[in-house]
Order: structure tokens, then sequence, then C-alpha cells
């Protein structure tokens, strides 16, 4: 059997591969039937609520198989470059992580400071949103602060449906700030290629698996990467054809397309 075309596959979790507390139907033998085929599998997510540990636990409790280091997070690239910004600063960085309680571990080798902070690290923290912690946001960041946001998704699949996500608050943060923040989390290309440099492997010799078109398929292709959307999590019809991102492949699911990959390596 020839070697494939392809070598290493990154999968979104949330809506990709499960929804909820639910695996996507087939995805755990459809994983496990790609790295029997000898697939390099690399498991990326934007989310922000759970930390490493808790990520590989809950994937592991589903029955996927993976080793922890195959799952790369936002909150992970966001430490990977603080720790870049002090050893450039050459002294301790001033943070302010505005995470989730279950992530603020991962930031606990900075100095925290909520009032005059290098930094401000931005995620999701649910609903203690409110105006006077966006008013306390906009002064530290239009005070000089960089905003560091651990992605900038629109939106994302919940069981009770769609609900507006943190991109929300880190675009109006940029607009009233005048600034541009540093985005971890897909669809940037750095991250991306933080992921391939790990491995070792080409963007050419990569598929990206995902149910946002916008963070996980168009911030693939950007960088080379072959993108395949799924229908299920986020995916919507509607909004799949008013966007002006094309996927190289469109699937049902993450079962179909690894039904569709297997089909193509026995065949080569």
């Amino acid at each position: 059997m020839s070697k494939p075309n392809h070598q290493l596959i990154l999968f979104d979790l949330d809506g990709t591969l499960y929804i909820g507390n639910q695996a996507i139907p087939g995805a755990v033998d459809a994983l496990n039937r790609l790295r029997e085929q000898g697939f390099h599998l690399r498991f990326l997510t934007n989310t922000t609520t759970k930390s490493q540990h808790e990520l590989v636990a809950q994937l592991r409790a589903l029955h996927f198989s993976l080793e922890a280091h195959e799952l790369i997070s936002a909150p992970v690239a966001a430490t990977l470059e603080l720790q870049a910004l002090q050893q450039k600063s050459q002294r301790p960085l001033r943070i302010w992580p505005v995470v989730a309680d279950a992530i603020k571990t991962d930031f606990s080798e900075f100095e925290l400071d909520d009032v005059n902070p290098d930094v401000v690290v931005l995620g999701d923290i649910g609903d203690r949103w409110d105006l006077s912690l966006i008013n306390k946001l906009f002064n530290v960041v239009h005070g000089g602060a960089e905003l560091i946001a651990l992605h900038k998704n629109r939106f994302w699949q919940t069981n009770d449906g769609l609900k507006a996500d943190i991109g929300f608050f880190v675009a109006g943060l940029e607009y009233v700030c005048s600034t541009n923040a540093r985005v971890m989390g897909k669809p940037n290309s750095d991250f991306f290629q933080r992921v391939l440099d790990s491995v070792g492997v080409s963007a050419q010799a990569t598929i990206m698996v995902g149910d946002d078109i916008d963070s996980d398929i168009g911030g693939a292709q950007l960088l080379g990467i072959t993108g395949c959307l799924v229908k299920t999590g986020k995916f919507r019809q509607h909004y799949f054809e008013q966007s002006t991102v094309k996927p190289d492949m469109i699937m049902d699911s993450v079962t179909e397309f690894a039904d569709i990959l297997f089909r193509k390596h026995v065949a080569s």
C-alpha cells in the first residue's frame, strides 16, 4: 500500500468530534481507523473554558484515543506567546487574564496585574461580562496594554443552539481602542504553523476537518492546508452559502470523511 498524499489530519473538537457530552456517531471508530492507516492526528480547539488536562480527559471519557501532546489549545498557544514576549522584554511580564477560572492556572508563571498590566489576555468568561468590566478593559487597553485574544470566533454551537462567542467582545475592544488584538487560536496562521512544525509535516500534506467555515477552513486554507467542512455542530447551510470561503471538501460528518479517505487510501 503506497503512502498517502496527506499525512497529517487536524480535527476541531466541539461540533466536529462531539456535541455537548455526545460523540458524533461513528467518530471514535473513524479516528481509530485513520490511525491504523498511518495518519498523524492532532486536535485543535479554541475552547477557553477548560484546561488542557480537562480537554484530554473529556475526549478520553468519550472513548477517543489520544496522547496529551496531540491536543493543542488556544491557551497553550497564548502561554508560548507570553513566554516569548517576556523573554524579549527581559523582565517579569505583568498580565491580566480575563479568562475562565478553569484555565487561570495556565498563566500562573506570570505576574498578575489588573491595574497596570503589560498584556490583557481575553478568553471566554461566560456570564461575567458587564459594563463595568468592559469599561475597565477599555481603559487598560486604551492606556497601552497589549490585547491578546485566545480566539475570535463569531459564534458557537451549544445544547441550546447557537450563541455569540468572544469575537463579539474582541472586535468591540479593537474598535473602541483603535488597536488590533493578537489572536492565538484558529484562524491565526501562526497557530496552524506551530502545529505543523511540531509534527514536521508540510501544509500541503495536511487536512483540517472542522465545522467552522471561518476559523477552521478559512484559517487552514490561508496556509495552504486542505480544508474539509463537516455539516455537524455550528454548520448552517445559509451561512455556508453566504461565505466567501470555499472548502476543498464538504462532508456530512467526520465519519463520512474517514470513509472516503479510507477508500482513497486503499485504492492507492
